[in-house]
């Protein structure tokens, strides 16, 4: 079960007892400021613990009086001119729990793989490429054994076709005839932005840096759309992706506590950006 997606005056928001939290995906600035104290309200009303919100810069002074601390940011979030921060609001004290000293020990060792980009192409068998519809019930597949939860409902296919038509692009290593590995870039045309998410390797196919192949692929179909930044919030807790990220430039920005509902647990997300 996933949360819901509905919109507040003319901004986004997702919200439910999934991810116990409510995320502001998308402000239109015209709501502010009533919208602020009616997701307050909801927040209450459901029991909510975080409130989780992504705004332009100049909305920050508008959400801190009203409780918002700062967690991460984008940099050229919006066309590249203007950053977009990750304000969040807590309700709870027990949803503020963090494991700094491991998730800071992964940042460290991620760090220090910087710039250090792996030569090597693929292994012979294997290809990337862009899915396609036909590949919407194998990418179920894959998701539903790779995420046993996940914040999205990606091991739905006809969720996975709707956001397909709309402004994901999925990507695909496939081997053998079958695919092995996915992600996505979300598009955001309007801000020249895309998320890059969605990771997912079957078991057998790991340690073979997939999702590095998968990300530099995205980065030059990113490019050829006109995209000026890239970002992505990945798990505090996955060395991998972190280490994946920071080898191919990206600058990480801060992170969002127990954020994330992913394999049945609330957990911390990082996020990192780059321009291109």
């Amino acid at each position: 079960m996933s949360d819901i997606i509905e919109k507040f005056g003319n901004s986004l928001i997702q919200h439910g007892t999934y991810n116990d939290r409510i995320y502001l995906m998308k402000l239109d600035t015209g709501d502010l400021p009533d919208l602020i104290p009616e997701m307050d309200r909801l927040a209450e009303k459901r029991g909510y613990s975080k409130i989780f919100a992504k705004i332009p810069a100049d909305s920050r002074a508008t959400f801190e009086a009203k409780g918002y601390v700062k967690e991460a940011g984008v940099p050229g979030y919006y066309s590249g001119k203007m950053e977009a921060l990750f304000m969040c609001k807590y309700f709870s004290e027990r949803r503020k729990e963090d494991t700094q000293a491991e998730d800071d020990r992964i940042i460290s060792t991620a760090r220090d793989k910087a710039g250090d980009i792996r030569k090597h192409e693929l292994p012979e068998g294997f290809l990337i490429r862009m899915c396609t519809e036909a590949d919407l019930p194998a990418m179920a597949r894959i998701y539903a054994e790779v995420f046993p939860t996940y914040p999205f409902p990606i091991q739905d296919p006809t969720y996975l076709k709707e956001t397909m038509e709309d402004n994901v692009a999925y990507f695909a290593v496939e081997n053998e005839g079958g695919i092995v590995a996915l992600s996505s870039s979300e598009i955001d045309f309007e801000n020249r932005n895309a998320e890059m998410t969605d990771f997912a390797t079957l078991p057998q196919f790991r340690g073979m840096g997939l999702s590095t192949h998968l990300l530099s692929k995205m980065e030059k179909e990113m490019n050829k759309k006109g995209i000026l930044t890239l970002y992505t919030i990945a798990r505090a807790a996955s060395y991998g992706m972190n280490t994946v990220f920071a080898r191919l430039g990206y600058e990480f920005t801060g992170k969002l506590v127990q954020n994330t509902n992913i394999s049945g647990n609330l957990e911390n997300m990082n996020v990192w950006y780059k321009h291109i």
